[in-house]
């Protein structure tokens, strides 16, 4: 029986293909985790809009009904009308204000 020989050429290449299949491998499996995480990301954003109409058009909904048929009464008109206004304002300026962190201070200790 005669001893099996691989030619130095060969097995450089042959390592080399390996390597090439590896990379390759790594590169799809990342750009299929970039993919799924921009679905996930897109269907979220799908979902609150869609959340978000839909709660919109109960509260016009709510609204339509109040000043068409009690526009009589201006307090509850008002209720009606303020109400989903002041949780809207607080919504936008929670959504727009920058919090710091108190001036600076160091967690952990003093100076080192």
């Amino acid at each position: 029986m005669e001893p099996i020989t691989i030619p130095p050429v060969f097995l450089v290449a042959g390592v080399g293909v390996l390597v090439i299949g590896l990379l390759l491998w790594r590169s799809g499996a990342r750009k299929a985790r970039v993919a799924a995480d921009a679905a996930r990301a897109g269907a979220r954003a799908v979902s609150l809009a869609g959340r978000v109409l839909v709660l919109a058009g109960l509260i016009v909904g709510v609204e339509w009904v109040v000043i068409t048929y009690a526009f009589h009464n201006v307090t509850l008109v008002g209720v009606v009308l303020g109400l989903p206004a002041l949780f809207a304002a607080h919504t936008v300026v929670r959504a727009v204000t920058v919090v710091g962190d108190g001036g600076g201070s160091r967690r952990g200790g003093g100076k080192r």
